[in-house]
């Protein structure tokens, strides 16, 4: 009884305890009702390389409770942001004074300012700190203050300038240097200064040196002097610079070593006219050179490539970049969005298109290039004059608009008032930003009614435009917003822009008026200077190869002075030797024989062709090569060839000339087919056109003649030189359609060597064999055959595989193993001879 009275007094303790901690509780959480109050934003500053930070207002944070103990204290200040490098820490937790300090050095040339939240909170309802409570977030910015620690450092030890001697220069050459403090008052120089004594140069501020006095090159002809620098907060260079002056006595400039007649002979290539030339200046310091050279030739406009070639073939022969795209070619059935416009007929081998207000062109979605990034090149030949009205309306000749619903223009090329605009806005999701939109450019020859070659080079943001060969940079640039992107199809135009959106019909609005020829687009690719040149250039003409290697070496003549030193023209005298005509060769095969059956398959016609140019000097001697005894082939090349069928055209769905489209690969090379032949066009070497040609096949499926003959000739420079015509003669044998039937049956076509029939003539007459004789002869052959037939299948097995071959009898060779020969001879002038061989099994 009693353990039991001593178990019930421990769980009345036990119920009395809990009581009394749940009241205790329920009290101090109603003591603690407030949170902490701090500021809004603190600014503060700290010195690189210490941890204090000066903050504004200083950090203190109040509460409501107290003097409450715990509630009403402050405890602590949580820091908050991303790799802070500080924390704050509570000098009095009563009056809730706390310090914001670094957790270590800070580096002011690593980052300058810092941006964090601090949030401080109280004590809690004791000493454990339960119950806490939080103030509300504040915003805290640190700058850091730079210490001078770092030396000003000159971007190259050592300099080298020269002067002429008796001059006095503002400025011979200019010495830098930089400092890497972070801050303004310490980063930047503030002072240049020459440390040698007793020299005859000063140095300004920027660091510019420059003579005091005149020099002479007999007194001194060297100068070596030390200068330093001093930033901002006037801490010197770790280390002086050299600077090294050189004399240069007084000269008279001009060029040397130049010859007054120089030979040049055809066909030879470029040719340097003065490999040793220069140009003496003295050794002076020279700022620029501004030097013409002109090409006076008699006959203006011999000798132009694009009097010869087409605008695409001329593009190749310059090197221009591949897969441009021609948006104003010849009409024909595949590129037939030209029908409809007017042509001036040709102008150097292209056709030239007039529009006269009224005529524009759709260009097919297929043809539109789809890849056009931020560079592409667009050119063109213009014919326009002045537009008629005080304010013309604009006359597009590209156009990329919207197909529908809108009336965006993506890229357009038009003029205005004798201005040539380019639009090109660029699309939101590559820049969200204002860009250049608009590049205007003033010419006169927009409007002089003359023929010019126009080159829009795009590398946005930069447009170049070439005319002529020169280049004109935009005197106006606007700027525009990006078009964002949409599921809306674009129409590209020629001589007008579409506007299909906007508008109850859709219709061509802002026509051009004028002529062009040769519209072509490049996209991913700048042509450079040099091919822009050759486009609209003369074959025969200056070329200045080096001209961008050494764009840096070569500066034109002025030594410092408001009036530049003038160089003596010189003249000199090219003589262009009497040119020679290239002479075209083909050579080869002239007969073939072939089996009817064989043409159902194709019969390659040039396969053993040669195709050589030669050139014949005007004494009559052909050039050769005398290190090789051999004729030395020029290296030029074909622009055409052309595969003509003599006699009856080819009949259509029974007879046709073949060539896969592989063989052009690699090729710059296309081709045409009718019933009358084959045209190879494009500018190529030689060896392509002769591997292209050799891949022709004539195919037959009913052959009804026994002749077909066909004519191959080439061309160069678009039919200025031509080839000597080329005959082949394919001779068909139909007589061999009967053995072939029977040699699908007979023997394993694996192992069968056919020997087409020969026809053996006498030398003085000949003799025509009966019609009753061939037909006494072809049904003894077709007796024995059968009986061959009947024994060859009995003893045969019934699924062996058939297989045939053939070869031609010129290529026949002996083989090993029995043969069956039959010989037919009805008259002794005149025999037929059927072989037919079949080889042992090895």
């Amino acid at each position: 009884m009693a353990r039991v009275r001593f178990l019930s007094s421990v769980n009345s303790f036990m119920c009395h305890k809990v009581g009394f901690s749940f009241e205790t509780q329920s009290t101090l959480r109603a003591v603690n009702k407030h949170k902490p109050w701090i500021e809004s934003s603190y600014h503060g500053i700290i010195t690189e390389n210490t941890d204090a930070v000066l903050l504004d207002p200083p950090l203190v944070a109040l509460d409501k409770d107290a003097p409450v103990p715990y509630a009403g204290e402050i405890c602590g200040f949580h820091v908050q942001g991303l790799s802070a490098p500080f924390e704050a820490v509570v000098l009095n937790r009563t009056s809730g004074e706390g310090r914001l300090r670094a957790r270590g050095p800070i580096d002011c040339e690593r980052q300058r300012e810092f941006t964090f939240i601090i949030q401080a909170h109280d004590c809690g309802t004791g000493p454990e700190g339960h119950a806490e409570r939080r103030s509300h977030k504040a915003v805290v910015h640190v700058q850091v203050g730079d210490v001078n620690e770092f030396s000003p450092v000159f971007g190259q030890l050592e300099y080298h300038g020269s002067v002429t001697e008796g001059k006095v220069y503002d400025s011979i050459l200019q010495v830098q240097a930089s400092d890497q403090d972070c801050s303004p008052q310490y980063s930047q120089i503030c002072n240049y200064q020459i440390t040698s004594q007793d020299t005859a140069f000063a140095i300004d501020r920027n660091g510019h040196i420059r003579n005091t006095e005149s020099l002479s090159f007999d007194k001194k002809s060297h100068y070596k002097i030390r200068v330093t620098a001093f930033d901002c907060g006037q801490k010197r260079a770790a280390q002086d610079a050299v600077v090294h002056i050189h004399v240069k006595p007084i000269c008279k400039p001009g060029w040397q070593g130049w010859s007054k007649l120089v030979d040049y002979e055809p066909l030879m290539g470029s040719k340097l006219l003065f490999p040793k030339m220069h140009l003496e200046t003295c050794a002076g310091s020279v700022s620029w050179i501004r030097t013409t050279v002109e090409l006076e030739t008699s006959g203006a406009g011999r000798g132009c490539d694009r009097q010869s070639y087409s605008e695409r073939s001329l593009q190749k022969l310059c090197g221009a970049s591949s897969g441009s795209t021609d948006l104003l070619p010849a009409s024909s059935s595949v590129f037939n969005w030209t029908v409809t416009l007017v042509t001036d007929g040709g102008r150097d081998s292209d056709l030239t298109y007039r529009f006269d207000g009224r005529q524009a062109a759709k260009i097919p979605d297929w043809v539109v290039p789809q890849n056009l990034t931020h560079q592409f090149t667009i050119t063109t030949w213009m014919k326009h004059g002045p537009s008629p009205g005080q304010r013309a309306e604009k006359e597009t000749l590209l156009c990329n608009s919207d197909k529908t619903e809108m009336n965006r223009h993506h890229y357009s090329l038009y003029v205005h008032n004798c201005r040539l605009v380019f639009l090109l806005r660029t699309d939101y999701t590559q820049t969200d930003s204002f860009r250049p939109a608009e590049f205007h450019w003033k010419l006169e020859q927009i409007c002089d009614k003359e023929w010019h070659y126009y080159v829009i080079s795009v590398d946005f943001p930069v447009v170049t435009l070439y005319v002529d060969g020169v280049t004109y940079d935009p005197y106006l640039v606007t700027d525009d917003w990006p078009i964002h992107s949409s599921q809306i199809d674009v129409q590209l135009t020629v001589g007008a822009c579409w506007q299909g959106g906007e508008v109850s019909k859709a219709k061509f609005t802002q026509y051009f008026r004028g002529s062009l020829s040769g519209l072509m687009i490049r996209p991913g690719k700048i042509e450079n200077q040099k091919i822009i040149s050759c486009l609209q250039a003369c074959k025969e003409g200056l070329d200045i190869t080096s001209l961008e290697s050494l764009g840096q070496r070569i500066k034109l003549l002025c030594f410092g002075e408001d009036v530049c030193i003038s160089v003596p023209d010189i003249e000199a005298v090219v003589m262009v030797m009497q040119p020679s005509e290239p002479r075209i060769t083909i050579t080869g095969a002239e007969h073939l024989t072939v089996p009817a059956s064989d043409l159902a398959l194709g019969l390659s016609l040039f396969r053993d062709l040669h195709i050589i140019s030669t050139v014949t000097k005007s004494d009559g001697q052909t050039n050769t090569d005398h290190r090789s005894g051999a004729l030395k082939e020029i290296t030029h090349n074909l622009d055409y060839c052309d595969i003509m069928v003599l006699g009856e055209e080819l009949r259509a769905g029974l007879e046709s000339l073949e060539l896969h489209h592989s063989a052009l690969l690699g090729k710059h090379l296309e081709y045409v087919i009718s019933s009358t032949g084959m045209s190879i066009y494009g500018v190529d070497s030689i060896s392509h056109y002769t591997e292209v040609i050799g891949q022709v096949r004539y195919q037959s499926r009913q052959a009804v003649d026994s002749v077909r003959t066909f004519r191959l000739t080439c061309s160069e420079l678009s039919g200025r030189y031509t080839s000597d015509q080329y005959t082949l003669q394919v001779n068909i044998l139909h007589s061999e359609e009967a053995i072939e039937h029977v040699n699908h049956a007979i023997a394993p076509p694996k192992y069968m060597q056919i020997i087409h029939p020969t026809v053996i003539e006498s030398n003085s007459y000949s003799i025509v064999v009966p019609a009753v004789a061939t037909a006494v002869i072809v049904l003894c052959i077709a007796a024995l055959l059968v009986v061959l037939l009947s024994v060859y299948l009995f003893n045969q097995p019934q699924n062996q595989e058939l297989i045939h071959t053939h070869t031609l009898p010129e290529k026949q060779a002996d083989c090993d193993g029995s043969s069956l020969s039959i010989t037919v001879n009805p008259l002794e002038v005149r025999q037929t001879v059927y072989m037919l061989k079949q080889h042992k099994t090895p």
